[in-house]
C-alpha cells in the first residue's frame, strides 16, 4: 500500500530540500517550488513550468498542495474581510484581513477553538478541538492572497498576526514552521517585525520561541494585577504577571526586539480605572514596551461592556505621561463579527482542559474526554 501524498504546503525550506532529495533532485528545487507556492500562488504541479515533465509527474503522485476550503466570505463596511474556512470534520475557523492605507494585516488562527477560557472572548467560550497544522496555518494566507488577487483592488498582505482563534504558543510545533515560511525570502518574505505571535502568557513557550525564531511578540495582558488577571486570563494562575514580564524582557533581549506589545482590552468598570492605568504604567515604565488599548467588542451572551471613550483617553494619557508608548486600536470589522475577541468559527467535539495541562502535549489532548 503506497504512502499518502505529503502536503508540501507550509513545510520550511529545509524540509522541502529533504523531500526533493528523496526524489533524487537537487536542493534548489525547493527554492523553485516555494516561489510557485507563495509568490505566484500556483498549487498545480502541471503549471510549474520550470520543472521537468517527470518531476511534475512525481509531484502529482507523491505530493499534495491541499488548501483549506473557504466556505463563506464576509465584507465589512470599513473594508475588512472575514473568511470562514473549513478544516474538516465539521470544524471551521475564521481568518480576517484588515486593510489600511500603508499596509494590509492578515489575522490568522492557530487552533480550532481555544482552551484558555478567557471570559470576554467568543473563541474562548467555545472550548477547544485541535491544533492546526502548519499547512492549515499557511493555507489561510494563501486563501486570502488568492482572494485579494481576484478582487483586483490592490489589496495585499504586508503583515501577519497570530491573533485569530486559538493560543499560538499552545501549538508551538506547528507555529514555528509557519513563521519560518512567512519570513523566508522565498516564502512570503515578510520582515520578522511584520509577523506577530500573540499569547495569553505561556511562559515556558515564550522562552522556547526566543530560541526558535525572532518574530514580534504580543502579550494579551488585560490587567495590571494578578487578582484581576486571574479572572480575565486564567492562565495567569499558573504564570503570574511578574513571571510573564520576566520572560518578555528576556525575549526582547534575545531577539533584539524594539518592544514587546501588550494588548489591553478596555472593559467598562472592570480594568479601566485611573488606579489600573497607574499600576500598568509602573509595570512597564522604562521597559521595551508598547501598549495597544483595545475598545471591547461586544459578543452575544457576554456581559462585559466597552469602556467609554473618555475613560480610554484618560487611561492612555496616564501611560503616555509615564513615557510608555501607547496607542488605541480602532475597532475594525465589528459589523461582521471580525473584530478582536469576536472570532468564533464552528466547533464540534470540544475538548475541555483542566487549567495547567500541557496544551502542546499531543498525548494530553488525546486523553481528554470530549465534552
Amino acid at each position: 500500500m503506497s504512502a499518502a501524498p505529503l502536503n508540501l504546503l507550509g513545510l520550511p525550506r529545509q524540509e522541502l530540500e529533504s523531500f526533493f532529495a528523496g526524489l533524487n533532485e537537487k536542493p534548489y528545487r525547493a527554492k523553485q517550488l516555494m516561489r510557485w507556492l507563495y509568490r505566484d500562488s500556483v498549487l498545480n504541479p502541471a503549471e510549474m513550468t520550470d520543472f521537468s515533465q517527470s518531476l511534475r509527474a512525481a509531484l502529482a503522485e507523491q505530493a499534495a498542495f491541499a488548501l483549506p476550503d473557504a466556505t463563506r466570505v464576509q465584507y465589512a463596511k470599513d473594508g475588512t474581510i472575514k473568511w470562514l474556512i473549513s478544516v474538516g470534520g465539521g470544524q471551521d475557523i475564521e481568518t480576517v484581513y484588515i486593510p489600511e492605507a500603508s499596509r494590509g494585516t492578515l489575522c490568522v488562527s492557530s487552533q480550532v477553538g481555544c482552551a484558555m477560557d478567557c471570559p470576554f472572548c467568543a473563541t474562548g467560550r467555545q472550548g477547544f478541538n485541535r491544533n492546526l497544522s502548519a499547512a492549515e496555518i499557511i493555507g489561510q494566507v494563501v486563501v486570502a492572497q488568492r482572494s485579494l488577487a481576484e478582487l483586483g483592488n490592490g489589496g495585499r498582505i504586508t503583515n501577519v498576526v497570530f491573533m485569530g482563534m486559538g493560543e499560538p504558543l499552545a501549538n508551538f510545533r506547528e507555529l514555528v514552521p509557519a513563521c519560518n515560511v512567512l519570513t523566508d525570502d522565498l516564502g512570503f518574505a515578510l520582515s520578522r517585525r511584520r509577523v506577530t505571535v500573540s499569547t495569553s502568557g505561556l511562559v515556558p513557550q515564550i522562552y522556547k520561541l526566543a530560541k526558535a525564531t525572532n518574530v514580534a511578540l504580543a502579550i494579551s495582558l488585560h490587567a495590571s494585577n494578578d487578582e484581576l488577571r486571574n479572572e480575565l486570563v486564567p492562565i495567569n494562575r499558573r504564570h503570574p504577571i511578574a513571571e510573564l514580564l520576566e520572560s518578555c524582557w528576556d525575549y526582547a533581549e534575545a531577539t533584539n526586539a524594539r518592544s514587546i506589545t501588550f494588548e489591553y482590552i478596555m472593559l467598562q468598570d472592570v480594568n479601566d480605572s485611573v488606579a489600573d492605568a497607574r499600576d500598568l504604567a509602573r509595570l512597564l515604565k522604562g521597559r521595551p514596551a508598547k501598549v495597544n488599548l483595545i475598545p471591547y467588542n461586544p459578543v452575544e451572551g457576554i456581559v462585559y461592556g466597552r469602556s467609554t471613550q473618555a475613560k480610554i483617553d484618560a487611561f492612555r494619557q496616564i501611560l503616555l505621561d509615564s513615557k510608555v508608548m501607547t496607542v488605541t486600536r480602532r475597532p475594525r470589522g465589528d459589523d461582521i463579527d471580525a473584530a478582536c475577541g469576536q472570532l468564533a468559527g464552528r466547533l464540534d467535539n470540544k475538548v475541555r482542559f483542566p487549567l495547567g495541562m500541557k496544551l502542546s502535549d499531543k498525548s494530553a489532548v488525546n486523553s481528554v474526554k470530549l465534552a
